[in-house]
């Protein structure tokens, strides 16, 4: 980038900016999701919480919600609510544990469970209207995931 104003290489055209190319892709992907989701009855948020949750539950595990949150990249103040409306649609229960009431934990509800045979279609109906080879995809993936692996590395030596 030369960053000469009105060149091409302007560093502070939006077209240049990668945080803006991830946002937008973002906003598209999640428009993407949201027709398939609908008839789950779920929003993109808790479509990623009840992904954690099912893998979990795969592998055997209870799930702590700062664990979720964690996992996740939320804050207790973001993820509380998809919780509660979860619970309320009987997908989830919350329990404190026993021993220490500020640990709690966040189960699948036999419907919960349910739902996940509905939404092992959607990826692959997501992947049928897009026209991207999926190795790029994966690759994509990969590389993002790398990005993220330094982006927060940064963060938290700058704590």
């Amino acid at each position: 980038m030369t960053g000469k104003p009105g060149s091409e290489g302007d560093l502070l055209d939006l077209d240049n900016q990668v945080c803006f190319a991830l946002y937008a892709a973002n906003r598209a992907v999640t428009a993407r999701y949201r027709p398939l989701l609908k008839d789950l009855g779920l929003t993109y948020p808790q479509y990623l919480v009840m992904l954690v949750l099912w893998e979990q539950a795969r592998l055997g595990r209870l799930t702590r919600v700062s664990d979720l949150a964690a996992r996740l990249r939320l804050d207790s103040g973001t993820l509380t609510p998809l919780l509660k409306r979860l619970a309320e649609r009987g997908l989830v229960s919350r329990a404190r544990n026993q021993h220490d009431e500020r640990v709690v934990t966040v189960s699948l509800t036999e419907s919960g469970r349910g739902l996940q045979d509905q939404a092992e279609q959607i990826p692959g109906r997501l992947l049928c209207g897009i026209d991207v080879a999926p190795e790029r995809l994966l690759a994509l993936r990969n590389e993002l995931r790398q990005v993220l692996t330094v982006l927060e590395g940064q963060a938290g030596a700058s704590d």
